[in-house]
């Protein structure tokens, strides 16, 4: 009995030695590191609206809506110009595209199957006049109801990049029941994050 409970305690001691060796040794050859409290922002689409086109982008400048054109007295082969910039006020480079925006409420006669809207790229000199050769690249034509049913892309606006537009709106032939009508539509830029 003396012998097992020596054999006994030696084997324990020997399993403890073995232990500690392989434990010293894993824990030699072993290291860890840890990466705590990782934050993560996620970035927006901002996109804001000059109120004057002929400053810059100071905050008393910068608007999420503008009023609105009024045009009149819009005929068969009737064109006007709306000059505007669009400011890219996000932390990383956007896409703009745009849309109307209207109810059939406020455009019982359907003037919107008749006009038509441009926007182009503007090459303005600060001065906030379409002068001669600033007119740019064109990013497409479409009716008002096309341009609420498909929109229109702008291409990218990078950080801090103000974008200047001119949005000409025409018409090529207009029935004359439509003479004395008017109608009401919104105009919705979006962006959205690359």
């Amino acid at each position: 009995m003396k012998t097992l409970k020596k054999f006994a305690y030696v084997y324990g001691l020997l399993m403890l030695v073995v232990i500690t060796t392989v434990g010293v040794t894993y824990a030699a050859f072993t290291d860890k590191a840890s990466v705590l409290g990782a934050t993560f922002s996620a970035g927006s689409a901002d996109i804001k609206l000059l109120l004057d086109i002929t400053k810059g982008v100071e905050t008393s400048n910068l608007a999420e809506d503008l009023q609105g054109p009024t045009f009149s007295g819009i005929g068969p082969n009737w064109s006007a110009d709306y000059l505007m910039k669009v400011y890219n006020n996000a932390s990383s480079t956007l896409l703009l595209s745009s849309a109307s925006n209207y109810e059939t409420a406020t455009d019982p006669d359907e003037l919107r199957s008749y006009i038509y809207v441009e926007p182009f790229v503007w090459n303005d000199n600060g001065n906030g006049l379409l002068d001669a050769g600033e007119l740019g690249q064109s990013y497409g034509k479409k009716t008002i109801v096309k341009w609420k049913t498909e929109g229109l892309s702008l291409g990218q606006a990078a950080t801090g990049e103000v974008k200047a537009l001119v949005l000409r709106f025409s018409t090529d032939t207009l029935p004359d029941t439509k003479q004395g009508k008017s109608g009401v539509f919104d105009f919705v830029f979006s962006s959205a994050g690359l």
